[in-house]
């Protein structure tokens, strides 16, 4: 239902045709914000039942006090500002510099606190304090004075009633039942604020007087050495047992041991930290971005990045990672997959898709080995963990030598001499070394005498096939990793296609048809700075991303139950001149892919009755090997993406769906 709601009031307070009313278009960003608000309520709902099933994964590591004030300083300065009430933060003297803790959730707590703070407050001001607890405020608790932090939120806003100070705490309790309606929110802030203060190892104080203002004081041990204690303690809550909600048992013991693993602490993360050279970074160093949330993973990569010159900077999640890039612009980064948050995947994604950092190198670690998925996305190695010293050596050795060698290495292989000169003067440019050659003899010999960042590839040679000379690559160690852009001005045929996806498994192959599409490959592939380039080529790939035409009268099978959910996706798709053709299950889906051969894309909703859309997807793939499909889900379950493509979708998109990421991924996957 969220899904209607979201898309559809956004559509309408967009006014895009003008006829709408100042009243109408307030109506609809009221319901928009509304739905918004019910969104927040779910997900603050799915963060209880984590806390309380023992799902959550604490990440101790050493916060500067100093990053902590900095951080809610410029989170909260602006809304004093609008409100006209005052804002400070005190640290005592002679306070610690650092707590170990885990940071998200220590900011997760102050954000609650002085958010409330400030939607009670009126006027006067709040204040955050941090210092030593007093002994009396650590009556009956296990913590000392000398080894704990406090943090204690207070305002002069509308105070608390003594006998509801206790009540407030619970799920959906506010002091009463008018301040819900007066100041908003959903009751669940202080409940998780409670549970996630005693996983920290400490506790939440309350000091209120009605019509005066209200004091939250989190008191945390400096150095958090309890996390599994904390973590059985929570999980002793549920009846089900450690890892999984009350009442939901898992399907089978393989299940119930991945959820419990999930929800153990990793002791190598929890016992080291990282200090990196973001303090001493300045615009022109050799750098490197670590995104890797392994503390102990990341402090490898920072000893032997700083051996070799590096000024690295470290991000322990893939957010704050692409923040750093934007920030830092460093020389290369190393990526690891598994990331909280967004992962790694998502990040390439990103970055790649970023004219601004799409050029930086970067190379993937990870424990499973998908080597050839992230050099199709554009990354330059990939490194399976464990790693041994050679193997990192070497990946060193690869960064290093694209960023000290601008000038790249393209294969041209093409028998038309003409064709020849036109890729050369497209892809043209003094960074950039090209070779011509016309016969697939003399490619093979090019590619294994010296290392070529890519290469471009007709299938019609003089000698030997395409194809045959993509075998002969395959059986070569050297050069069998390197990026391979089909340019053909035909469609290949369903045998053509057939072979060559058989070498999709050991050699990269981007199929192009246009010279936009062709130099927007090669930029990828070859690192280059997009702001480098002339201005005509610069335009020229901006085409390719200026793909609001791509959608316009193509085709689009939309296959869902919810008529809710069709309305709102239609009248999305419309607006962009798309056509849309409806079916209200997995059979009636499968049946108008044959039926209607113009359809360019696929939305397939997930759950339906009669057929899902894991088996549509399966029976459409069975004679539609290269129509694009895009997995639809309301359940964003950890695996979900995996499952929709392994079951034939190309991509997945979770609801309540983004309209703009919706427009965003069919312009990815119709531009051909």
């Amino acid at each position: 239902p969220l899904n209607s709601i979201l898309i559809l009031s956004q559509l309408l307070a967009g006014n895009k045709k003008h006829n709408l009313t100042e009243k109408q278009i307030e109506s609809a960003s009221a319901i928009h914000s509304s739905g918004e608000d019910l969104l927040t309520l779910i997900n603050e709902i799915l963060d209880l039942s984590k806390v309380e099933a023992g799902k959550i994964e604490l990440v101790p590591e050493n916060v500067e006090i100093v990053h902590i004030e900095n951080d809610l300083n410029r989170m909260f300065s602006d809304l004093a500002r609008k409100k006209g009430i005052g804002f400070n933060i005190h640290t005592a003297p002679k306070m610690i510099d650092t707590v170990y803790t885990d940071p998200l959730r220590l900011q997760q707590i102050l954000r609650n606190l002085l958010t409330n703070a400030f939607k009670f407050t009126q006027q006067g001001q709040v204040s955050l304090t941090i210092c030593r607890p007093s002994t009396e405020l650590l009556s009956g608790k296990e913590l000392s004075s000398e080894t704990s932090v406090a943090f204690a939120v207070k305002d002069e806003g509308i105070g608390i009633p003594k006998e509801q100070q206790a009540v407030i705490f619970e799920a959906f309790q506010q002091a009463d039942g008018s301040t819900s309606r007066k100041y908003g929110g959903t009751g669940l802030g202080l409940s998780i604020s409670r549970e996630l203060a005693k996983l920290l190892g400490g506790f939440i104080h309350l000091s209120s007087q009605e019509g005066k203002g209200s004091t939250f004081t989190i008191v945390i041990p400096e150095h958090h050495s309890k996390a599994s204690e904390s973590r059985e303690k929570t999980e002793k809550t549920s009846p089900a047992g450690p890892g999984h909600p009350a009442g939901i048992s898992p399907k089978n013991p393989a299940d119930q041991q991945v959820i419990t693993q999930e929800s153990e602490p990793d002791s190598k993360r929890l016992s080291s930290s990282v200090r990196d050279d973001r303090k001493i970074f300045s615009p022109g160093d050799k750098s490197l971005l670590i995104i890797e949330d392994d503390p102990n993973s990341a402090k490898i990569m920072l000893d032997f990045a700083r051996e070799r010159g590096f000024k690295c900077v470290v991000a322990d999640d893939g957010e704050s990672g692409l923040h750093f890039a934007d920030y830092y612009k460093p020389s290369a980064i190393m990526l690891d997959i598994g990331l909280p948050g967004i992962d790694g995947w998502t990040v390439l994604e990103r970055l790649k898709n970023n004219p601004d950092l799409r050029h930086i190198p970067v190379h993937f670690m990870s424990a499973a080995d998908s080597s050839l998925d992230a050099m199709r996305m554009g990354a330059i190695g990939f490194l399976t963990k464990p790693v041994t010293i050679e193997k990192v050596e070497e990946t060193f050795s690869k960064i290093e030598n694209i960023i000290t060698h601008p000038v790249r290495k393209l294969l041209v292989v093409e028998d038309d001499s003409i064709q020849r000169q036109s890729i050369k003067d497209l892809i043209g440019n003094g960074d950039v070394e090209t070779l011509m050659v016309s016969t697939g003899i003399q490619a093979y010999e090019a590619l294994t005498s010296q290392r070529y960042d890519c290469m471009i590839l007709d299938l019609g040679l003089e000698d030997m096939s395409g194809f045959e000379l993509l075998e002969k690559i395959r059986c070569h160690e050297t050069c069998s990793k390197i990026p391979v852009i089909v340019y053909t001005g035909r469609d290949l045929t369903l045998d053509e296609d057939k072979k060559l996806r058989k070498y999709t498994e050991s050699i990269i192959i981007k199929g192009v048809r246009s010279p936009e599409r062709l130099l927007e490959e090669s930029a990828l592939f070859l690192h280059r700075v997009e702001a480098d380039l002339p201005k005509g080529k610069q335009k020229n790939i901006k085409m390719v991303h200026d793909k609001e035409a791509v959608l316009r009268g193509k085709t689009v099978l939309l296959v869902d139950d919810d008529m809710r959910n069709v309305f709102a996706l239609s009248s999305v798709l419309e607006e962009k001149k798309m056509n849309v053709i409806i079916a209200r299950d997995g059979i009636e889906g499968v049946r108008k892919t044959h039926k209607h051969k113009q359809i360019d894309i696929v939305l397939m909703d997930i759950m339906m009755p009669n057929m899902d859309g894991y088996e549509a997807m399966q029976e459409i793939r069975k004679t539609k090997k290269k129509l694009p499909i895009i997995a639809l889900t309301a359940k964003a379950m950890k695996g979900d993406r995996n499952k929709c493509i392994e079951a034939g979708a190309n991509d997945y998109l979770a609801k309540p769906v983004d309209s703009d990421k919706l427009i965003s991924m069919l312009k990815v996957w119709l531009y051909s």
